[in-house]
Order: structure tokens, then C-alpha cells, then sequence
């Protein structure tokens, strides 16, 4: 495994900075001196999740859907392209928009990166795997993607990111990465958004059942935000293309989370139950992934495990009032 890679950005634009992910690399970029320009069209973002940066010296907020452009006052030198719905329940609110976001969007966030000379980092997803028939994924698999399901129009859109950015790459000399995140969680999701962990949190603090699809044995792998972001940095810093998966290989299934959850809250001694619900159309039976890549590439592999990183999860959710 060789030694993370440093490197130090004087000016990164980072869109959809006022996401759940996005919001987090604002943060770090600015906490290792880069000044930082956050665009969200706060579709899915939200202002609290920046307001502690707004009088931080080298940052700027500017309200903008990067689908219809992008204008910044000075050129980056790194963009974080991260715009875009990435729960269920918001894409499939916001079906167009996500396409749009994936396409027009990326196309956007290329074109500043290629004309300022600047290192672009895509947000992908484990997503572009879909329903894989391959478990650990690697790089190399394919995926098992349903291209006209409910699921489709972030699948979709993000495997089209990626080939966008592999083609810019090799068309225009831009310099590109690709990160492929897995079920990234930590403080600043929405307990509303449908995932499994802020979905959980919310109704064991709430008293209520917790609702787990089908019979609960599809397994996610679940990434604390900060390790996720640790990864994004220095996949960045490295230079390689990828596409590289940033995940936690730990699996787990959504029967196992939801007990794990109740135990973490106390709400077993409330007596708090789990209800079990019909399973999402296209729903994934696997997602685990194989990080060999970023650890020898990228001297990179998650540290927090599923306790810590859900206990400080909970501890925020306790602290806000997203249950």
C-alpha cells in the first residue's frame, strides 16, 4: 500500500456544497487553508448545513442550478462536481432534475474545470453497479443496471457522468477523476430523505417501529462521511482517473443495522419494535465494496466502524431536530 499523496488547492469549487456530502468537503477544504465556492441550487440541499461557513474567510455560497451554468468570480483549481439528488426519495421526486444534474450538469462542471486548468473529481455511486450479480464489486465489474426502472434516473445519469468524464478526459486532455462513494452516512442527513440510517435514527429516537424492506437480509456497507471525505481528498490529490470505489468493505444487512440502531438509542428498553414493509422496486440484494484499488493506489481505507460512526450519527440527531 503506498503513503496517501498530499496536496494543497488554492481555490475549489465545489457543487452542490450544500449537500449532505458536499457540505462536509466545504468544510475539510476550507480547514486545510483553500478557499472554497459552495453552488447548490437547494433542491436537496440545505443552508444550515453551510451557515457555520458563511463568515469563514475564503468562502462564498452562490444559489445557482449548475444544469443552466456555472459562473465563479475566479478560477478553481480543483471542482468537486457532487450536485445531485442521491436519495431515493428525491430522485424519484425529482426525476428530470437528477437527469438533467448527471448530463447537463457534469457537462457544466467540465467545462470550468477544462477552461481553468483545474483537477475535476465526479461523484459517482455504487449505484452504476445496480443490482450486482458480482459481490464484493470491484472497478472492473460492469454492473446489473435496469435502464428503464424507478431506479434508473440516478443509475443512469451517473453511469453517463462517468463515460461524460472519461470522454472529456481523452477528447480534451481535462484532468478527471472518478470516485464511486457507498452508502456514505454521519451528522447532516436528512431524517426524511428514505435512507436506511438517518430513516432508522429518526424512528428509534421517535418511539416508532422501524420499518425494514423486504425480509431484511440485503446488505449494505456503510461509510462514516468523514472517512468518505478522507477519500475524495486523496483520490484528488493523486491524479489517477479511476473510476475507484470509497466505501467500507464491512457488510452488513438491514436487519442487522436496524437492531444495531435500536441498541445504540436505547430504544430496546422502550420496547421499540421492527416492522417489516414491502421492498423498493430494483432494490439492490448486495452492495459491498472491494477497495483494493484505493488502498494501494490512494493509501486510503475507512478507520471508523459501524458503532463509533453511528453513535456520533445518533448523538447529532439527538442534538438537531431531524427526529
Amino acid at each position: 500500500m503506498t503513503a496517501p499523496v498530499s496536496r494543497t488547492w488554492e481555490h475549489a469549487v465545489v457543487t452542490g456544497g450544500a449537500g449532505f456530502v458536499g457540505s462536509h468537503l466545504c468544510t475539510a477544504l476550507l480547514a486545510a487553508g483553500t478557499a472554497v465556492t459552495c453552488v447548490d441550487d437547494f433542491s436537496t440541499g440545505r443552508a444550515e448545513n453551510v451557515s457555520a461557513l458563511l463568515d469563514r474567510p475564503g468562502f462564498q455560497l452562490i444559489r445557482a442550478n449548475v444544469a443552466e451554468g456555472i459562473e465563479v468570480d475566479r478560477p478553481p483549481d480543483l471542482v468537486l462536481h457532487f450536485a445531485s439528488p442521491a436519495s431515493p426519495a428525491d430522485y424519484l421526486r425529482l426525476p428530470l432534475h437528477t437527469l438533467e444534474t448527471g448530463s447537463l450538469g457534469t457537462r457544466n462542471a467540465l467545462r470550468l474545470a477544462h477552461r481553468s486548468g483545474a483537477r475535476f473529481v465526479l461523484a459517482s455511486t455504487s449505484e452504476v453497479y445496480g443490482d450486482p450479480q458480482q459481490n464484493p464489486q470491484d472497478e472492473r465489474y460492469w454492473g446489473h443496471v435496469n435502464p428503464v426502472g424507478p431506479r434508473s434516473v440516478y443509475d443512469e445519469a451517473k453511469r453517463f457522468g462517468e463515460a461524460f468524464t472519461t470522454a472529456h478526459a481523452e477528447a480534451e486532455g481535462t484532468d478527471t477523476a472518478i470516485v464511486r462513494l457507498f452508502n456514505t452516512y454521519g451528522p447532516r442527513m436528512r431524517g426524511h430523505d428514505g435512507r436506511a440510517v438517518p430513516t432508522f435514527i429518526r424512528q428509534a429516537l421517535d418511539g416508532e417501529p422501524l420499518t425494514v424492506t423486504g425480509d431484511g437480509r440485503q446488505t449494505r456497507s456503510l461509510c462514516y462521511v468523514d472517512d468518505t471525505v478522507a477519500g475524495i481528498l486523496a483520490a484528488a490529490a493523486h491524479g489517477m482517473r479511476g473510476p475507484v470505489n470509497i466505501g467500507n468493505p464491512a457488510e452488513i444487512t438491514m436487519l442487522e443495522l436496524a437492531r444495531m440502531v435500536i441498541d445504540l438509542t436505547g430504544a430496546d428498553a422502550a420496547g421499540t419494535e421492527i416492522r417489516f414493509i414491502d421492498r423498493p422496486t430494483d432494490d439492490p440484494a448486495v452492495r459491498c465494496p472491494d477497495i483494493t484499488l484505493a488502498r494501494d493506489k490512494l493509501g486510503w481505507e475507512p478507520r471508523v466502524d459501524a458503532v463509533a460512526g453511528l453513535r456520533r450519527t445518533i448523538d447529532w440527531f439527538r442534538a438537531t431536530a431531524e427526529h
